[in-house]
C-alpha cells in the first residue's frame, strides 16, 4: 500500500468534483476505476479528438511484458492484462524474449526468478523450442528464450473506446478538443481547471496528459522530471513467413518477440512486421517544437505524437532484424514513424499527489503495460487515501531537488532511453551526472582511495582501497569467499576487512547522505506523536526509533527522532517522500485544519554532516578528545548530547546500525572536515580505519535491522516485519494507524520476514530472488549479502508463517536452487551486549546454529 500525502477519504465520493486531464489509456481507466468507487461527478478533458487524441496511446504498439524487477510494476501489469481481457481488448499471444549472448541468457534466468517471485508463470526454452514456438527465428544464433504465456498485445484503442462507452453510461462527461490553460488553486488546495476563459470547478484534478504532463503539472507549480522522447517504430512490406497466418490485416498469432541484445522488439500486423527500436540515439523532444496540426486533420500518420521517420537512424537495426528473422531479407522497410513516449531519470512512472497543492494528482510516464494497474492505484489513493500496491517506486516525491534540474532530467532521461533493454546490476551507478552532492569528507575519502557509488545525487563510499593492505592479516575464518561474476560486480573483498575492523577495533563511516530533518515549534511534538508509533514525549536528549504508518497499519517509513530541545527535534528519515509527508502534515496544523499549533519542517541534510564512529574501541578514541562523559552511564543507549570533540561542536547520538558500541556524531558542514581529522588523528593509536557502505550493509543484516523500501513498505504491518517493539503500548495519544493495529495485533500472522543463512559460503545472493519450499515458490528475498562475522551469505525473505526456524528453503539464483536455513534473528549479539558497551570477544566465529 501507498498513502496519499493528504487524505480526502472522509469526504463522500459522490460529493467530489473530479477533473481528469487526458483521455488516453490512463485517463479513461482512471475514470472507470473512480466510477467503481462511487464517484459520480467526473469530467474528462482531452485536447485532441476523442476518437484519436494524438498522444502516446494513439500510436502505442501495445506489447505487454509483465515481468519486471519491481514487484509492484509487475502487479500493475498483471492487473492491466486482467482488465483489458475483461474488455475484450487483449490478445494473449504470449511473450518470447530471446538471448543471443551468454550474458543475456543468464539474465533471462534472473528474469525468470523475478517472475516466479511475483507469481508470473514462465518457461525457459532451448533454441529448438524457441524455433518450434516461433518458426521464423534464425535458430543458429539463438542460445535460448524465456516464454511468458500470459503476456500479449494490448488493443489500446479498443480498450479506450470500451472504457469511454462504459463510463459515459455511468455519467462521466467527456469534453474533447478542449485545451487546458491553467490549474486554479488557493490556500494550497486545487479549486478548478481553466480552459480558455472558462473555469471548471473541481475538488480533485488528475493529470493523465502523458508527455504533455510537464506543462500541465507546471500550471500547479510542480516540477515534473519527464522528457518526451522519440522512439522508432517501423512496418515492413509483406513477409513470406507471415503469409496466411492472420485473417485480420492487423492480427497477430505469434508471441510478441523481444530481441534485447539488439534493443529491438517485434509484433505481427497481419502479413507484415511491426518493429520497435531503442537502438538509435536518444531524441528528446521540446513540446514547443511539435507540429501544430489542425484537429480535423488528425490521422494515425498525422498527429502530434507521431513524427517523421528518420530512416538513417533505423538502418543499423534493420541489419540485426534480418539476422534474427531471415525472411526479412526479402522484405523492405515500408513505413515508420518516430513516436513520442515519456521517459524519466530513473525510468519509473510519476504518480501521486502534489505536496504543495492538495487535490492535484499526476499519473504520468505510465506505459500501456501498467496503465490499468496504476489507474486503479491512483483511484484508491483518491478514494481511501492509500493504494493496496506500494507506489514508492513511482512516487512523484522520490526525487531530490538536484534531480529536478532540467539539465539533469534531460541527460538522465536520455540515458534511461539508452538503457531500456540493458542488463543492469542492482548497484550499477550512473557514469555521468556524478558528484552532484558530496560530503565535507570528500577530500579525505579520495585520499584513502574510496570507491564511490551514487544515490539521491550523493557520492557514497562503498569501500576504501587504503584498507586492501589488511586483507592478508584477516583471520582465516574472516576471509571473504570468491564470488560469482554477478555478485562480485560493484563489490570488493576489502569490505571483509572493514567489517572485521568494525567488529574488533574501530571504524569511521560517512553517514552524511542520510536524510535529516529539523522539526521545530510549539506544535512539533504534537505532530510527531500523531504521525509515529513510538512515544516521542520523552526528556530532552532522548532518541526514539519509531514507525510511521498509514491508516491501515502499513509501514510508510521508519524514522529515528532525537529531542534536542523542548520544541526542536531532529529526524533521521528515508528520503524526500518523508519530507513531503511531514511538510503537508505541518501545513495542516499551521492552517488550523488539524490541532496542535505551529510547526516548521526544514531539510538540514545539506547543511550538516555525520560520522558513525563504531567499534569496541570507539570509546578509547573519543575519550582522548573531549571532557564530556561518554561512558555507559554518562551517555546511555538511545540518548543524545551536545559536546565538543577536539574543539568541534557536535551532537552525538548513542546508537549504531552496525551493532557495535559508538555514536552518530553530527556537526555543521563547515566543521565537517575538521571533525573527520580530529577523529582520525585520535584513532591512529587504536588502528582506526574508514569503512564504506558495503561493510555497513553486511553488518546491518547481521544485526537484523530492517531497511524500508527493501524489506518493508506500506504493504506490511509492524508485527509481520518483526518491528512490533517500535509500537509503544504505553502511548495514550492517538496516532495514524493505531486503530488498524489494534484490530490486527492479536490476529495470527500469515507471513513473516525471516532471516535465511545460505548453507554454502560461496553462494551470495543479492535480492529479489524467489524462495522455494516443498517445491513451490512461496516467497522472495528482500535484502541480502555476506555476513562476514559468521562466514555465511545472509538474506531476508518474506515467507509463509507456517515455515519454522531450522527448516530448509531454497533460493533460486540464476536458475540454481541454493539451500538455506530459516534462522532466528538477529544472528549477531541478540542480547545487545555490544551496543550497550558490554565487552564480548568477536574474533572467534559466532555460533549461529538455527534455533
Amino acid at each position: 500500500m501507498t498513502t496519499s500525502v493528504s487524505d480526502s477519504s472522509s469526504i463522500s465520493p459522490s460529493s467530489q468534483r473530479v477533473v481528469i486531464i487526458g483521455a488516453g489509456i490512463v485517463g479513461t481507466n482512471l475514470a472507470d476505476e473512480l466510477v467503481q468507487r462511487g464517484f459520480t461527478n467526473i469530467t474528462v478533458l482531452e485536447q485532441g479528438p476523442l476518437e484519436l487524441p494524438g498522444g502516446s496511446t494513439s500510436h502505442a504498439p501495445g506489447l505487454v511484458y509483465q515481468t519486471n524487477s519491481s514487484k509492484n510494476m509487475t502487479k500493475f501489469a498483471a492487473y492491466t492484462v486482467e482488465k483489458l481481457t475483461s474488455l475484450d481488448a487483449f490478445n494473449p499471444v504470449g511473450g518470447l524474449e530471446i538471448a543471443v549472448t551468454e550474458s543475456r541468457w543468464a539474465d533471462l534466468h534472473r528474469k525468470q526468478g523475478w517472475a516466479s517471485a511475483w507469481g508470473i508463470e514462465t518457461k525457459l526454452l532451448s533454441p529448438a523450442e524457441c524455433k518450434d514456438m516461433y518458426p521464423l527465428l534464425n535458430e543458429e544464433i539463438v542460445l535460448g528464450g524465456l516464454y511468458i504465456p500470459s503476456d500479449g498485445l494490448a488493443l489500446a484503442g479498443k480498450a479506450v473506446d470500451a472504457l469511454i462507452t462504459r463510463t459515459k453510461a455511468a455519467g462521466v462527461v467527456y469534453r474533447d478538443r478542449t485545451e487546458v490553460t491553467g490549474i486554479e488553486h488557493s490556500n494550497h488546495r486545487v479549486t478548478g481547471v481553466r480552459v480558455g476563459e472558462e473555469l471548471i470547478e473541481a475538488d480533485i484534478v488528475i493529470s493523465c496528459a502523458g508527455f504533455w504532463g510537464v506543462k500541465v503539472a507546471a500550471m500547479a507549480g510542480m516540477k515534473l522530471p519527464l522528457v518526451p522522447m522519440a522512439h522508432q517504430y517501423a512496418k515492413t512490406s509483406a513477409v513470406k513467413g507471415l503469409e496466411g497466418r492472420n485473417e485480420d490485416p492487423n492480427g497477430a498469432g505469434l508471441p510478441i518477440l523481444r530481441y534485447q541484445d539488439e534493443d529491438l522488439y517485434f509484433r505481427e500486423h497481419g502479413e507484415v512486421y511491426g518493429i520497435g527500436s531503442y537502438a538509435h540515439r536518444p531524441m528528446p523532444i521540446d513540446l514547443d517544437d511539435l507540429p501544430k496540426i489542425n484537429l480535423d486533420e488528425y490521422s494515425k500518420e498525422n498527429m502530434p505524437s507521431s513524427l517523421e521517420f528518420t530512416l538513417e537512424d533505423f538502418l543499423p537495426a534493420w541489419e540485426a532484424c534480418k539476422s534474427l528473422l531471415p525472411d526479412l531479407k526479402d522484405a523492405e522497410v515500408a513505413s515508420g514513424f518516430n513516436g513520442i513516449f515519456s521517459f524519466t531519470p530513473d525510468g519509473g512512472s510519476l504518480v501521486g499527489e502534489s505536496p504543495d497543492v492538495e487535490g492535484f494528482f499526476v499519473a504520468e510516464a505510465v506505459w500501456v503495460t501498467h496503465s490499468a494497474g496504476i489507474a486503479r492505484a491512483v483511484a484508491e489513493l483518491i478514494a481511501t487515501g492509500r493504494s493496496e500496491i506500494d507506489l514508492s517506486d513511482s512516487d512523484i516525491n522520490r526525487f531530490e531537488d538536484v534531480e529536478l534540474a532540467p539539465s539533469f532530467v534531460k541527460a538522465t532521461s536520455s540515458q534511461s532511453f539508452v538503457e531500456v533493454y540493458d542488463i543492469r546490476h542492482p548497484l550499477e551507478p550512473r557514469l555521468s551526472n556524478r558528484s552532484l552532492r558530496v560530503s565535507p569528507f570528500q577530500a579525505r575519502h579520495r585520499e584513502l582511495g574510496a570507491h564511490f557509488l551514487q544515490s539521491g545525487g550523493w557520492e557514497r563510499p562503498y569501500w576504501y582501497e587504503s584498507n586492501a593492505k589488511y586483507l592478508s592479516e584477516l583471520p582465516w575464518d574472516w576471509q571473504p569467499p570468491v564470488r560469482d561474476s554477478w555478485s562480485a560486480m560493484h563489490h570488493s573483498p576489502i569490505a571483509a576487512v572493514e567489517a572485521y575492523k568494525t567488529r574488533t577495533g574501530v571504524a569511521m563511516y560517512d553517514m552524511t547522505p542520510l536524510k535529516r530533518l529539523e522539526i521545530s515549534g510549539p506544535g512539533a511534538l504534537t505532530m510527531l506523536q500523531r504521525l509515529s508509533t513510538g512515544n516521542i514525549a520523552k526528556s530532552v536528549g532522548s532518541v526514539t526509533y519509531t514507525l510511521m504508518l498509514d491508516e491501515s497499519g502499513g509501514i510508510r517509513s521508519d524514522i529515528t527522532v532525537a529531542r534536542l530541545e523542548d520544541d526542536v527535534f531532529q529526524v533521521g528519515a528515508n528520503g524526500n517522500i518523508d519530507t513531503a509527508y511531514f511538510e503537508v502534515e505541518a501545513r495542516k496544523q499551521n492552517t488550523g485544519e488539524l490541532p496542535g499549533g505551529y510547526v516548521h519542517v526544514r531539510d538540514i541534510t545539506g547543511g550538516t554532516c555525520c560520522i558513525g564512529l563504531w567499534g569496541p574501541l570507539a570509546r578509547e578514541v573519543i575519550s582522548g578528545i573531549t571532557n564530556e562523559d561518554f561512558s555507559n552511564d554518562g551517555l546511555k543507549y538511545f540518548r543524545s548530547q551536545k559536546a565538543y570533540l577536539g574543539g568541534v561542536p557536535v551532537t552525538a547520538w548513542r546508537l549504531s546500525y552496525v551493532g557495535e558500541l559508538g555514536w552518530e556524531i553530527y556537526t555543521t558542514a563547515d566543521n565537517g572536515e575538521r571533525l573527520w581529522d580530529v577523529l582520525w588523528e585520535a584513532g591512529q593509536e587504536h588502528g582506526i580505519i574508514a569503512a564504506g557502505r558495503a561493510a555497513f550493509g553486511s553488518l546491518r543484516l547481521e544485526k537484523g535491522y530492517r531497511s524500508w523500501g527493501s524489506d518493508m513498505s506500506t504493504e506490511h504491518n509492524p508485527y509481520e516485519v518483526g518491528l512490533g517493539f517500535a509500537v509503544s503500548t504505553k502511548k495514550e495519544e492517538d496516532f495514524v494507524g493505531k486503530a488498524a493495529l489494534e484490530a490486527i495485533r492479536d490476529k495470527p500472522l500469515t507471513r513473516n520476514l525471516r532471516c535465511l543463512l545460505i548453507d554454502s559460503a560461496k553462494d551470495v545472493v543479492l535480492g529479489k530472488e524467489p524462495v522455494y519450499y516443498d517445491g513451490a515458490a512461496v516467497g522472495y528475498v528482500t535484502s541480502a549479502g555476506f555476513a562476514y562475522t559468521v562466514g555465511r551469505p545472509i538474506a531476508y525473505a518474506w515467507l509463509p508463517a507456517g515455515i519454522e526456524y531450522g527448516e530448509t528453503v531454497y533460493v533460486e539464483y540464476f536458475g540454481k536452487k541454493i539451500a538455506a536455513t530459516v534462522t532466528e534473528d538477529p544472528i549477531y549479539d541478540p542480547e545487545m551486549k555490544r551496543l550497550r558497551g558490554i565487552p564480548e570477544d568477536t574474533t572467534e566465529r559466532v555460533n549461529v546454529a538455527a534455533k
